[in-house]
Formats: C-alpha cells, sequence, structure tokens
C-alpha cells in the first residue's frame, strides 16, 4: 500500500476531479507553438529515414556497411534497442498493476504509448534486412497455394515475427482499452460536433455504469496476466537468437534473463526521459511529482546492480571456462581490444552512471535525471552494439575477420526511426490524454489530507 506520508502524494493542490479533467485535457484543447516545430522536425527525420529505405530497398543491402563477418550491421542492433525500449513500457503497467501500485497512475498511459510506437519501430529493421521485404508474408504460419511450402520453424526470423505480432497486438489492446473510459470524458465535454462524434466512436459507447466499471477491470488484468507473460518471453526469444549459437560471446545461458533485464533498464529510462519531458513542457507538476520520478530513479537503481552484475559474470565465466576463444572476445576483443570504447561506454552508462540515484539530491534535481536517462539509454545501445557486433566481426576464421562500421544509408534508417518515434510521441501528446484520468481520480480519494473527503465539483 502506497503511504502518503512517508513517500509523498500523488496529486499535488488538494485537486477536484473537475481540476483534474480540465487539466490532463487541457493540451487537447490547445496545442503549443513549440509542437508544430517539434513535429516538422520529427518529420523531417522520418523522411530522410524514407529516403534511405529507398537506398536499401531500390539498390539492396549492399549500401549498408555489412560484411561477411558481420552480417547484421545496424539493422538487429537497432531492433533489439528499440524492442527493449517497447518492453518496459508493458512492464511497467503491468507488473505494477499486479502488484497494486498506485503510483504507477501517472506514469502508464505514456509508458504504453511508448511501447506501441517501439515496437512499430523495430520491426522495421528486420523487414528491411530481409533483403526483399516485399515477400515478407513466406514467414507467416499459414497454409498457402505455392504447394506444401511451410516456413522454417528453426529461423530466428519466424520467432521474431511471432514475438513481435504477439507483443504488438496485446501491447495495443492493453493500451487502448485502458483509454476507454478517458475518451469518454473527452467525448462528454468536447464542444465541436466532429469531436464529440470521433472520441464517441472510439469511446465504444462508454456510460460508466458499475457494470461496465466490473468488466473493465476484469478485462485489464485478464490482459494483464497475459502480457506479463510475454514481456518475459518476447525477449527471451529475441536473446534466443544469439545464445543457439556457438559463436564466441554469445553462446551463454545469462542471455535470457539479461536481456528481459536490460530491455526493462532501457525502457525504464526511457519511461523517465518521456514523463520528466511531459512534466516539464505542460506543467503537469502536480500530477507527476517528484515523489514519481523519485519512485522510477529507485527501479532503476536495483537494474543497473543487476546489469553490472551481469557484465562481470560474462567476464568471470570466460576467464573461468579457459577457452582461448571465450578469453580473447571479452579480454582482447571488447575489454582492451578494437571494440573497448564500445564496451567502456556500455559499462559506465549503465553499471556506474545510475548509481548516482543513490543521492537524493540527484534525484530531486530533473535535469541530472533527464540526462542520466538519456546516459542510460545510449548505454543500452552500445550494449547491443557489444553483443551483435564484437561476436561476429572476429568469428573462427581469422581470415574472414573484418571490422564494422556502418553507412550513411544505415544511420538514415535509425534517424528515420528516431523521428517516427517522435512523430509517434508528439501525436500521443497532442490528441491522447497522456495521464489516465480515470485511473488518476480512483486514487485521488485516498490522497487527500482531510481523510479523504474530496472538495465538491459543483456541475463538474
Amino acid at each position: 500500500m502506497y503511504n502518503s506520508k512517508v513517500r509523498g502524494r500523488l496529486i499535488q493542490g488538494d485537486k477536484s476531479f473537475g481540476q483534474i479533467s480540465r487539466e490532463i485535457l487541457a493540451p487537447i484543447d490547445k496545442t503549443p507553438i513549440w509542437w508544430y516545430f517539434a513535429f516538422l522536425v520529427s518529420l523531417g527525420m522520418f523522411g530522410f529515414g524514407l529516403y534511405a529505405k529507398y537506398i536499401t530497398v531500390s539498390t539492396g543491402i549492399g549500401t549498408w556497411g555489412v560484411n561477411n563477418s558481420s552480417a547484421w550491421g545496424w539493422a538487429i542492433i537497432n531492433f533489439v534497442w528499440w524492442i527493449g525500449i517497447g518492453h518496459a513500457g508493458t512492464a511497467f503497467s503491468i507488473f505494477l498493476l499486479i502488484l497494486r501500485q498506485k503510483w504507477r497512475t501517472a506514469i502508464n498511459r505514456a509508458a504504453e504509448a511508448m511501447t506501441v510506437v517501439a515496437v512499430f519501430c523495430a520491426s522495421l529493421f528486420p523487414l528491411l534486412h530481409m533483403g526483399r521485404p516485399w515477400l515478407f508474408f513466406f514467414i507467416f504460419p499459414y497454409p498457402n497455394t505455392r504447394g506444401p511450402l511451410w516456413v522454417n520453424f528453426n529461423s530466428p526470423l519466424f520467432w521474431d515475427f511471432v514475438a513481435i505480432s504477439a507483443y504488438l497486438l496485446i501491447s495495443a489492446s492493453f493500451w487502448y482499452f485502458g483509454m476507454v473510459p478517458d475518451f469518454a470524458t473527452i467525448r462528454d465535454t468536447a464542444k465541436s460536433k466532429i469531436k464529440k462524434a470521433v472520441y464517441g466512436f472510439f469511446s465504444f459507447g462508454w456510460t460508466g455504469s458499475s457494470k461496465e466499471w466490473l468488466r473493465f477491470e476484469a478485462l485489464s488484468f485478464v490482459l494483464g496476466g497475459i502480457a506479463a507473460v510475454l514481456v518475459v518471453s518476447v525477449h527471451s526469444i529475441v536473446s534466443t537468437d544469439f545464445a543457439v549459437s556457438v559463436v564466441p560471446g554469445w553462446h551463454t545461458t545469462i542471455f535470457p534473463p539479461y536481456f528481459v533485464i536490460g530491455a526493462i533498464f532501457s525502457g525504464f529510462a526511457m519511461v523517465l526521459t518521456l514523463v520528466i519531458t511531459m512534466r516539464g513542457l505542460y506543467k503537469m507538476n502536480d500530477f507527476i511529482t517528484d515523489s514519481h520520478v523519485d519512485a522510477v530513479c529507485r527501479v532503476l537503481i536495483f537494474i543497473s546492480l543487476i546489469m553490472g552484475t551481469a557484465y562481470t559474470t560474462e567476464i568471470f565465466m570466460a576467464w573461468y571456462s579457459g577457452s582461448d576463444y571465450e578469453m580473447y572476445m571479452f579480454f582482447q576483443n571488447r575489454l582492451f581490444g578494437d571494440y573497448a570504447f564500445e564496451f567502456w561506454a556500455m559499462f559506465v552508462s549503465n553499471a556506474v552512471i545510475p548509481q548516482l540515484f543513490w543521492f537524493k539530491a540527484v534525484r530531486r534535481r530533473m535535469w541530472m535525471v533527464f540526462v542520466i536517462s538519456i546516459i542510460i539509454n545510449i548505454g543500452m545501445w552500445f550494449e547491443r552494439f557489444n553483443i551483435v557486433i564484437t561476436s561476429t566481426s572476429r568469428d573462427f576464421l581469422p581470415a574472414s575477420w573484418a571490422n564494422y562500421s556502418p553507412t550513411w544509408v544505415e544511420v538514415g534508417f535509425f534517424v528515420g526511426t528516431l523521428g517516427m518515434f517522435l512523430a509517434g510521441v508528439l501525436l500521443f501528446f497532442r490528441f491522447i490524454p497522456m495521464i489516465a484520468i480515470s485511473e488518476l481520480k480512483s486514487v485521488a480519494k485516498f490522497d487527500k489530507p482531510n481523510n479523504g473527503q474530496l472538495k465538491p465539483a459543483s456541475h463538474e
């Protein structure tokens, strides 16, 4: 049970239900000038990415910096990175919902929106990496008219398709159904007939009856239970793409938990980036309080310790195994070799810098928290780089060794997905309540200093 006397109040300002609705819906009613500028920038980035995709499809994968050793390149690095960011949105909402943590109510909507957009960004990379994306339906497990031809169920491409499609379906469902009561609120308060009709359509005729609320809460827990399994299984599947091989640096049983924890780590950092942005740009300090940010920072401390343990465990096992290949991969290639910068950037960003959150003075300074959250996501990108590139660039045949560096086409592809993510988040800010109004009101009465007595809300 959340103790507001110890950890701080969840809602500042002793607000009525009407005030909560008006303040959260204010960004939908009036769009600030900076939003249009940011949206144009995101569209420019997205356009650059579309051009890079056009070059890739029209000319071929040869426009990338991949070679016989590093055949994956930035495509799979960024695929795993985006999947990891999308992972935490659902993990954040589901696990805190199951554990009945009330402080999640101000953050979960943004985390779920981030998940849906990030999974769309991730899906583009394996699609383009196939070389002939117009034949993508070949990986669908369905009976076809092309003869007795079925997908290769041993192929990681098939695993990734099942993982992405299942995760996208359950994440989008959980996100959308959670917004139905808020869509009804907009419908009932909208003055424009078009706006009323659009939000009325998406609210499914919600009336707010007791029966609807009972079914709504039951559905939330059912979807949450399914998604909780997917949170663990999806990234485990992605990690198994690596772990089933015999490549040094990959052939290890630590990969499934290592990938799952790493995904939650990067996703929670991106959640922190989003909520601090919401808090600063939309003046949501009364709803996203210092206590909310403090709680996420404490979670990141714990996960950072796990990540540091995983890194040192990998190094120890490489040394303890006595394998020349593992020893070379970790000590002469990663720690002190050609990719030493990438390794230490990963280690410092993920295992050292987040330990600053032990200090309350750091957790209470939003600009410092924002910078550290960005550093964590950069560090997690370097982690995926270390996993994918360092092991493939130095295989068992020294004659085939080759360093990898991306071309502008790969960089443009990645920049395009960043623009796509930014545009999706901005559209979320513009048209959807960024905080779950109904859930916030459900905890408001327990967060009042006057023994739970709400202020009267006249005609609200």
